[in-house]
């Protein structure tokens, strides 16, 4: 029996699996306990990053864990304050020093910051990074396709992954068209648009109701079936299976291109063209 959820290949040849556990707001040793609940659970990526202040309670869980270390796939981020090549090169360390771990399986550029203008610089120290083994595989995190286009003109490395905003709300049709044709995995921040009134909508409630699921279960059962990891965050151990029991069942095309026709734009204030992280 499949244990958790099933795997894809990146552009690297490393596998990861087709929906994840986002970690912001796991603090501290409530936050690691959750994070090892859910790693029993059967969830198998990890989100985290520099700027959520719990890269330690992640790696404490991976560390403290049963299952065997290159069976998880922990992801973390770049902050937008070590944005340039050398910058690059102190961040991984200060990040697996929290850890507690010898190497992340994926790292990802949180922001472009595109007034810096050091992502591209960033990114050749990520294509080091990744020779170097202290991370497996490299990434980016709320790109567009414009930025994109320079990391991979300036390198010939396309990243493996781009984490951006996108849930029923926000499909991002366009940029997942781009991430297509280079060969790039779509992960999903944000997938069930929290604060929002997404699981009342119609075309989800129906669904839920014609496969005996709950609303949010059919929300990322669409990001999986559009070609998108999803990476929901919960503490709570109930919500992370249901969250992850997402594989047993199937959307229909009509009710995936309903869901998708909900279409309204971003939720968050973080357009990256203009959005700076630090």
């Amino acid at each position: 029996m499949q244990v958790g959820a099933p795997t894809i290949e990146l552009n690297d040849g490393h596998r990861f699996p087709e929906l994840g556990l986002g970690t912001y707001g796991l603090n501290g040793d409530e936050g690691a306990a959750a994070i090892g609940t859910a790693i029993s659970g059967g969830y198998r990526l990890l989100d985290t990053a520099l700027n959520y202040g719990n890269e330690d309670a992640v790696g404490r869980a991976v560390r403290e864990s049963e299952v065997a270390r290159e069976d998880l796939v922990v992801t973390s981020k770049l902050p937008g304050r070590h944005h340039g090549y050398d910058e690059a090169h102190r961040s991984i360390d200060e990040t697996l020093g929290n850890l507690g771990l010898d190497h992340v399986d994926l790292y990802l550029i949180h922001w472009p910051n595109p007034s810096v203008d050091k992502f591209v610089d960033t990114w050749k120290a990520f294509v080091d990074l990744r020779d170097s083994g202290k991370v497996r595989s490299i990434g980016v995190s709320n790109f567009t396709p414009e930025h994109l286009r320079r990391i991979v003109d300036a390198t010939g490395v396309a990243p493996a992954v781009n984490q951006v905003e996108l849930h029923p709300y926000f499909p991002q049709a366009a940029l997942r068209k781009v991430h297509q044709e280079l060969g790039i995995v779509t992960e999903s921040w944000s997938p069930l648009a929290k604060r929002s009134e997404l699981l009342t909508e119609q075309p989800i409630v129906d669904a839920a109701a014609a496969h005996g699921v709950a609303p949010g279960q059919v929300v990322l059962r669409w990001h999986v079936q559009i070609g998108a990891v999803p990476v929901p965050k919960s503490g709570d151990a109930a919500r992370q299976r249901e969250n992850l029991d997402v594989f047993g069942f199937e959307l229909t095309d009509a009710e995936v291109a309903a869901i998708s026709a909900l279409e309204r734009g971003r939720l968050w204030d973080g357009d990256p063209d203009t959005h700076e992280e630090m």
